[in-house]
């Protein structure tokens, strides 16, 4: 009969730990990182311009550190980047920081998507590419678009490609009123060779900018982007002839320098949308963004007022009836009813695209 054996301290074992160091939530300070402006995003690959617009720029592609977690990172952001930042063939440098964003052009699904999207950063305005004809305009698109940037404290320029097909005069009056400039383009010559009439009035729009392009697909956004920047080379397609409709020609949004002296001009390129949600947009802001509409409604609106149409005592309709004369009270009345278009598109109340020619 054996023994049992009889245990002692040296047989109990301690289980390590996960680790010797203390865990702390210090991040590294990175004070050597370099400055950085993306220009890019593919498949978890950042291009970028290290030094943008300085005297040692040079391009470069980065990941996103860790300490980043799910912070998204988008064309126009401005970063901080360390590790191998030389832009050589095979490197990897590291986005450590973004810097604060001027402004962030956001966009959801649809209107009762919480989940926001952001488009870019640091933008100063925001080109909305329409064509006139083939494929049709649609103007609750454009009134998305235009409520989104006044969300977001940045310009709208309109820009109407196609103008030998059809007049732009309708599109201009309604946008007019709410402060929307518009440039007008059209294309002449065979395909790949064509020479855009009115591309010197958009140049001047976007001189010493940053401007983000919008539209949907097939009406020639592509087309004025390689006319800007010879070099680009964006993929350009046609408008189904049985829908109407574009091909989406642009995968993915890229910031391109416009070649020209003065002041750095950028203009970013974004893939064909065909909506526009708005859920994050507070209808509050967006009023405020039209100025002379706030302050009116901050001095005459009931609390709680929602401004629409059918608002009961809304003083902006009291704002219309106070003008010193007729013409001021048509270029009032014109600026409130364009507001609640607006307004409309993004409580999604309105109805469907209204006609041009209307």
């Amino acid at each position: 009969m054996t023994r049992r054996r009889q245990y002692d301290e040296s047989d109990v074992r301690i289980r390590p730990g996960k680790g010797s160091r203390p865990r702390t939530k210090q991040r590294p300070e990175h004070a050597d990182a370099q400055r950085a402006m993306v220009t890019g995003v593919d498949r978890g690959r950042y291009a970028v311009l290290v030094d943008a617009d300085g005297p040692d720029e040079r391009p470069a592609t980065a990941m996103k550190a860790r300490e980043l977690g799910r912070e998204r990172v988008v064309p126009g952001d401005v970063v901080d980047l360390v590790g191998d930042t030389t832009g050589a063939q095979g490197t990897l440098a590291r986005i450590v920081r973004i810097t604060d964003r001027r402004t962030v052009l956001r966009r959801t699904a649809d209107d009762t998507d919480p989940v926001e999207r952001v488009i870019v950063a640091n933008a100063d305005q925001l080109v909305v590419v329409t064509a006139l004809a083939d494929p049709e305009p649609r103007t609750r698109m454009i009134d998305r678009c235009v409520a989104a940037a006044y969300d977001a404290r940045m310009d709208v320029l309109l820009a109407l490609t196609k103008a030998d097909l059809a007049d732009p005069a309708a599109l201009v009056g309604m946008y007019s009123p709410v402060g929307v400039r518009t440039v007008v383009t059209h294309a002449e010559g065979p395909r790949g060779e064509r020479a855009i009439h009115g591309l010197a009035d958009l140049r001047a729009a976007l001189a010493g900018r940053t401007s983000v392009l919008v539209g949907h697909s097939g009406v020639g956004k592509s087309t004025l982007v390689n006319a800007l920047v010879p070099d680009a080379q964006r993929a350009t397609g046609v408008v189904n002839s049985v829908t109407g409709r574009g091909r989406h020609t642009s995968t993915s949004a890229v910031a391109l320098r416009v070649p020209g002296p003065g002041a750095p001009t950028w203009v970013i390129d974004t893939p064909g949308v065909r909506s526009f949600g708005l859920a994050h947009v507070d209808p509050d802001h967006l009023l405020h963004a039209f100025g002379d509409l706030g302050e009116a409604s901050d001095e005459r609106c009931p609390r709680g007022c929602t401004h629409a149409a059918d608002a009961p005592d809304c003083g902006l309709d009291e704002w219309v009836a106070a003008a010193d004369d007729d013409v001021e009270r048509a270029a009032r009345a014109a600026r409130v009813d364009s507001f609640r278009r607006i307004l409309a598109s993004r409580l999604g109340t309105s109805e469907a695209d209204t006609p041009a020619a209307s």
